[in-house]
């Protein structure tokens, strides 16, 4: 697998970047769509997976990895070897799923909890998820479920996908691996 921005240095992140072209966003937490002009300024304050968070006006905003050019960046994606049997290998499905980060908590949605079941369908070359949000009310809802289609679009021999967004059970932060506990510094 290459991801070349999975985990970009810090050095990256506190960034001022000046974009080359105008470009599409969202606005976060509430997920509002925002065309940011030629020649705007913004501070990179996440740039981690499949995405990357900036501050611009005093809002956060995201930029999808395919459109990292137009802060200067390289796009970020995935790249997997096929298997050769012609099967959907699970590792690169965990893998690509750990590639979708929440736009403002600087871990991936597979530490987060998020996901609740992953099941691939090997005969009709599908992977189906089922994942929630931190909070129902989150905005960012649906920009996460695009991420992970695209992310799935990227496994070879993905063929189809369906992602559910659920709210029963809720999520808590016990869900969290201890890891991405660590890194919120929420461990209890």
């Amino acid at each position: 697998m290459r991801a070349p921005n999975a985990k970009k240095s810090s050095s990256v992140q506190g960034r001022e970047v000046v974009f080359e072209r105008e470009c599409p966003v969202k606005v976060v937490p509430a997920g509002d769509d925002l065309m940011v002009p030629k020649g705007a300024e913004a501070v990179i304050t996440q740039a981690l997976g499949a995405s990357y968070t900036l501050l611009y006006h005093g809002n956060l905003i995201r930029i999808d990895g395919k459109d990292a050019d137009a802060i200067g960046l390289s796009t970020n994606a995935l790249e997997f070897e096929a298997r050769a049997d012609g099967l959907i290998d699970e590792d690169q499905v965990w893998e690509a799923l750990g590639m979708v980060y929440d736009p403002e908590i600087p871990v991936n949605i597979v530490s987060l909890g998020l996901v609740y079941k992953m099941n691939i369908e090997q005969a009709a070359q599908r992977v189906d998820v089922v994942m929630t949000l931190t909070a129902p009310g989150c905005g960012m809802g649906d920009v996460l479920v695009n991420d992970v289609k695209r992310r799935l679009d990227e496994v070879p021999n993905v063929k189809s996908h369906d992602v559910e967004l659920v709210f029963d059970p809720a999520w808590d932060r016990s869900m969290m691996s201890e890891e991405a506990q660590l890194e919120t510094g929420m461990f209890f």
